[in-house]
């Protein structure tokens, strides 16, 4: 049984970007995480062993998310992608957006980002 175990929402503090104030200050960043799985096992078992941990996952896309200083959003991405499939074999398919809501553009925005989508190869 195929399904999806997802993270909305998820705001880390990064220093992220092109600019040069956006490496020294950092800014507040918005991610969300969909993981595709098979969740037939933990659906009869209801045990935590038999799925993948929101809280685990949480960690594990934190700290990759913040592990170097990244100019793009999409390199940011791809490294809670890669470390997401790395710690978590169950996962067949990660698909990562992030938004940028406070991105230095001269314009008047609700929000900016990118989504990647990985999979297994």
């Amino acid at each position: 049984m195929s399904g999806t175990i997802f993270i909305r929402g998820l705001v880390i503090h990064a220093q992220h970007g092109v600019m040069q104030h956006e490496t020294e200050v950092g800014q507040r960043f918005v991610m969300d995480i969909e993981l595709s799985t098979d969740l037939s096992e933990s659906s009869r078992t209801d045990r935590l062993a038999d799925t993948v941990s929101y809280s685990t996952v949480i960690a594990t896309a934190s700290a990759a998310f913040k592990d170097a200083n990244y100019k793009l959003l999409e390199r940011a991405a791809g490294a809670v992608a890669d470390a997401v499939l790395t710690a978590f074999p169950r996962v067949n398919t990660i698909k990562v957006t992030v938004h940028k809501p406070h991105a230095p553009i001269a314009a008047i925005f609700d929000d900016v980002g990118i989504t990647l989508i990985r999979g297994r190869d």
